[in-house]
């Protein structure tokens, strides 16, 4: 199934991160890093290492505070994959892939050194997994304001994914959670961009962007009729409306409809 919802739950707190795990988070992401005192990492460490000890019912991530956090995590069967802060450079995943052999890695792009490195990155080993944006961290690096200051910098790494071969980066957080016309909002603008879910802080925030990201019914219906008219014709396909589609657009058609299976559509 193709995720669309990250929970992020904080590391120091095991009562959040079980809400968490029971949420309906398509993967929750255990924090190390910024939600976490710097006086609280060591027992968010020892907490987190407690919880990966055994297997749990959805995906688990952690967000890393430093690469020491990585060996006493590594080889727990609880762990799924790790999320590296602050990548500048490709030379900043190869120690993590060493030191957690077997397990994805996502790459957050926070600085504009990350995001012109962006491609670099996203193809530095085998193990990375995705990559997305820390738009915080990014916003207070370029001295933007607003969204149109981060418009370049999203599109490059919604295409730095694609040309790397790897999914559709999810969007970053949304800070308001009581604003959550804003967030569809959001979304939905993100959507238009090429992204593919989003991060969440709180579980209030997961239906609206599971919403946001899942085809509507139009969308599932025109799906339907290029792949249909791809199974009679090959090459540039005419539809019936006088649209003509190609084998790119035939397979877009296809992840629509993959999409669109997560709700039973």
């Amino acid at each position: 199934m193709t995720p669309l919802t990250w929970l992020y739950a904080p590391g120091d707190r095991p009562e959040v991160v079980q809400k968490a795990l029971s949420s309906g988070a398509d993967i929750v992401i255990v924090d190390l890093e910024d939600a976490v005192a710097p006086h609280r990492k060591a027992y968010a460490l020892a907490a987190t290492a407690e919880l990966l000890s055994s297997p749990q019912p959805v995906p688990v991530h952690v967000r890393i505070h430093a690469e020491r956090d990585i060996a006493p995590l590594a080889p727990l069967p609880g762990l799924a994959a790790l999320r590296i802060p602050k990548v500048t450079h490709a030379t900043d995943i190869r120690a993590p892939a060493k030191l957690a052999p077997g397990k994805g890695l996502y790459a957050l792009l926070e600085s504009a050194v990350g995001v012109e490195h962006a491609y670099a990155i996203a193809t530095a080993d085998p193990a990375v997994r995705g990559i997305a944006l820390g738009e915080a961290d990014l916003r207070a690096d370029l001295g933007v304001r607003n969204d149109t200051g981060l418009a370049w910098p999203r599109s490059r790494v919604v295409v730095a994914a694609r040309a790397a071969g790897l999914p559709p980066p999810t969007q970053s957080v949304f800070p308001d959670i009581r604003d959550l016309d804003g967030l569809a909002a959001s979304c939905a603008h993100g959507r238009s961009l090429g992204f593919l879910g989003r991060a969440a802080i709180h579980p209030r925030q997961l239906p609206v962007i599971e919403r946001a990201y899942l085809p509507g019914p139009e969308e599932v219906e025109a799906a339907e009729e290029i792949v249909k008219a791809a199974t009679t014709d090959a090459g540039a396909l005419a539809l019936p409306d006088g649209r003509f589609v190609d084998a790119a657009v035939v397979a877009a058609a296809h992840r629509t409809l993959s999409l669109a299976g997560r709700d039973g559509v």
